[in-house]
């Protein structure tokens, strides 16, 4: 299947910006984004999910994301941009007041849990309404950031037992906590984050032995690795790995 070749060339398309929440904020929410996009013809964006919650304001009106449990396309055309706030995996409760799973692969009215939402995304008034809904400290969130984190730096966590183990709690424990905090398991959480450096790999460029890395990934076999990182992306590894142009491979399987 011929590859789109804007896949290869997407900054000449797209500029996107990141900046951090003021100091106060910094415990609820991970960073700011925009994204701005122009095409002439319509672009099918690949967007692979991290367990961040996100509220987004568009030209239409403000939108809040559950975590998506897998992969989506979102068609671009024309001109457009995006503001986004992510929140830190896990920290979005308090906001919610309901377990994270109840929006899990859903979008509601960001209206429905910030009644006072400036119109325009400004981030200076965004970050004042935030401030007038900003919850009490919360344990069991602090928690739930603390593991996640954990996992995000972590590569040698592969495995529920392993974490249950490490943050010393049991797995229906763990799972319990990721219901309603994070809005999706543990086990999805790992799986992310070690494919991640799958991607990470690709982006440096050189030669990589599929085998070889889907060990390092805490995966039994290659098979497994190809069928958890195709599930989460929505192409095979060898597939993705055409959007880094110089990363050959060992196995074209």
């Amino acid at each position: 299947m011929t590859r789109d070749e804007r896949e290869l060339a997407w900054r000449r398309h797209q500029r996107h910006e990141f900046h951090p929440p003021s100091p106060d904020l910094a415990a609820h929410v991970a960073r700011y984004w925009v994204v701005e996009w122009r095409y002439d013809r319509p672009y099918r964006q690949l967007i692979v999910p991290y367990p961040n919650v996100h509220l987004t304001f568009h030209a239409d009106g403000a939108v809040l994301s559950g975590v998506s449990s897998g992969h989506v396309v979102k068609e671009l055309d024309g001109e457009g941009r995006v503001f986004g706030v992510a929140f830190h995996p896990g920290a979005f409760r308090p906001f919610l007041r309901a377990p994270v799973q109840s929006i899990t692969d859903r979008t509601l009215p960001a209206s429905a849990v910030f009644a006072d939402l400036p119109e325009h995304a400004d981030l200076a008034a965004v970050e004042d309404a935030l401030r007038r809904r900003l919850p009490e400290p919360d344990p069991r969130a602090r928690q739930a950031v603390e593991v996640v984190d954990r996992i995000a730096r972590d590569p040698l966590i592969t495995r529920v037992d392993v974490l249950a183990r490490e943050v010393g709690g049991s797995v229906r424990g763990l799972q319990r906590l990721f219901a309603e905090h994070v809005g999706v398991g543990p086990k999805w959480v790992i799986r992310r984050y070690r494919l991640r450096e799958a991607t990470e790999r690709m982006a440096a460029g050189g030669r990589i032995d599929w085998a070889a890395l889907a060990a390092d990934l805490g995966y039994a076999d290659q098979p497994h690795f190809v069928r958890d990182f195709t599930a989460m992306f929505g192409e095979t590894p060898t597939r993705y790995a055409e959007r880094y142009p110089g990363t050959p491979s060992a196995d074209r399987r």
